[in-house]
């Protein structure tokens, strides 16, 4: 099979399309090619196996894999093609038995081909590589049957990798093209499309964003601080004599109501007009997980009454999209941050929930303002932030000075590393209230953030 009968086949079948589709990214793209089908068409399959091992029978590698689910036949073909071991990684976490994360024989060191259907960001094959590599297995090289990105071959190599791919987006579509299939209009269209991937953050002021993330972004720029702290104390005294030292550095506070002893209404009364002297906004970190009829009672009444007076409230997804609309129906001037990563050492948030997460984000950006995450270092946090839909935020917790982790598995990462990663805001709780002097430790991390923040986006 010659690469244009392969391409023409391709189109014959579906498994390439035009129009408007999410990627797993969380990307919106002009077109989408799906190879999953090909498993039910053997002679098709076993064309792209031998393309696939035309490709890398030159390259010198111990083992191959594929990155589950679509690659997993082709790389099983191309294994026996040319004679290798195949192994493969878990896409789900398995809880019992071994509990082993790779399938297969393989010794420390080995140097594994992994091999996949698409290339779009590289995202995926740079999650698969690492976990290959703390297991002892050393990568080299992806092998991909369509290279449908702009710029695949240079984000791979940033990371060390090489990337081979046996047909790109170009001969995709100049194929069509000279086949009559597509027109110039749907080139311009992919084209426009996979430009954009490698273009620099746009600036925030060209974005659209909703009302209270506006209001965000003016305060920010207004104290030039992207600091919010966390204030996790439950004696209403020392909570107001901390945010005497720090308020005039922070762009909002985020508070756990329900930790207050002694709780009464007029502590609210008292937040509130530190709130409007100090200007920063209100974050109430109340994370909503319940079912949309339970939530609004949870948020509009109860001796808190926190859609009264907390500009953002913070929501799990863990129940699906309805929360949303059990939490904000009716209600105006008022947002969210939706938990899409957590900090703490072996929690259960994985990669599907991440994704789902933002797809409900990206669903209801009226009341969502975006997103709250953490990455072990910057090019984990990129990867993460560039999912995110544009016109949304992402705050990062376990941010200190220093890096580093406690007792409890919080682990931290550096003001610097969250915020050249893409965190928009850096969420401090400890790193501050903790010190002996919260005010010059505030000092630091504002100006700290700022400065990164500047340096990422060009704000001034």
């Amino acid at each position: 099979m010659t690469k244009e009968q392969f391409i023409l086949k391709l189109h014959e079948i579906g498994a390439i399309k035009f129009g408007s589709f999410i990627l797993k990214s969380g990307l919106v793209s002009p077109f989408y090619i799906d190879l999953r089908d090909t498993i039910s068409r053997p002679k098709l399959l076993e064309g792209m196996a031998k393309l696939l091992a035309n490709k890398i029978q030159e390259l010198s590698f111990d083992i191959i894999t594929g990155i589950p689910y679509t690659a997993l036949p082709m790389a099983s073909l191309v294994a026996d093609i040319l004679k290798k071991p195949l192994v493969y990684r878990r896409k789900e976490e398995k809880a019992y038995g071994t509990a082993k994360s790779i399938i297969g024989t393989f010794e420390s060191g080995a140097t594994c081909v992994v091999i996949d259907d698409l290339i779009t960001t590289g995202e995926s094959k740079i999650e698969t590589a690492e976990h290959y590599e703390k297991e002892g297995v050393k990568i080299n090289d992806f092998l991909v049957l369509i290279d449908r990105s702009s710029k695949g071959t240079e984000i791979l190599a940033k990371h060390g990798y090489n990337l081979h791919a046996v047909i790109t987006l170009d001969e995709i579509l100049e194929t069509l093209r000279s086949n009559n299939l597509i027109n110039s209009d749907v080139i311009n269209q992919v084209s426009d499309f996979t430009n954009s991937l490698s273009e620099p953050e746009i600036a925030s002021s060209e974005l659209d964003y909703n009302t209270l993330t506006k209001k965000l972004l003016a305060c920010m720029k207004r104290k030039q601080s992207n600091l919010i702290l966390s204030l996790d104390v439950s004696c209403a005294k020392t909570f107001f004599e901390i945010l005497d030292k720090t308020a005039k550095h922070i762009v909002m506070l985020k508070t756990h109501i329900d930790i207050i002893d002694n709780f009464e209404p007029k502590f609210i009364e008292k937040l509130r007009k530190y709130s409007q002297k100090f200007d920063f906004l209100i974050f109430e970190d109340r994370k909503f997980a319940d079912i949309g009829s339970t939530v609004r009672k949870q948020y509009r009444n109860g001796i808190y009454r926190i859609a009264d007076w907390a500009e953002f409230i913070t929501v799990h997804t863990v129940a699906g999209e309805g929360i949303i609309k059990g939490l904000f129906d009716g209600i105006s001037d008022r947002s969210c941050f939706l938990l899409a990563r957590m900090s703490a050492k072996e929690n259960l948030i994985n990669e599907t929930y991440t994704r789902k997460t933002i797809e409900i984000g990206r669903k209801n950006t009226s009341v969502v303002s975006g997103y709250i995450g953490h990455g072990k270092d910057v090019a984990d946090i990129q990867r993460f932030k560039s999912r995110i839909p544009k016109g949304q935020l992402l705050l990062m917790p376990g941010v200190q000075l220093e890096r580093g982790s406690d007792a409890m598995g919080q682990q931290y990462i550096t003001v610097e590393e969250a915020v050249e990663g893409g965190a928009d805001c850096v969420i401090v709780g400890r790193g501050i209230i903790s010190g002996d002097n919260p005010d010059e430790l505030a000092v630091q991390y504002q100006a700290r953030g700022w400065s990164a923040y500047q340096k990422r986006t060009g704000q001034k």
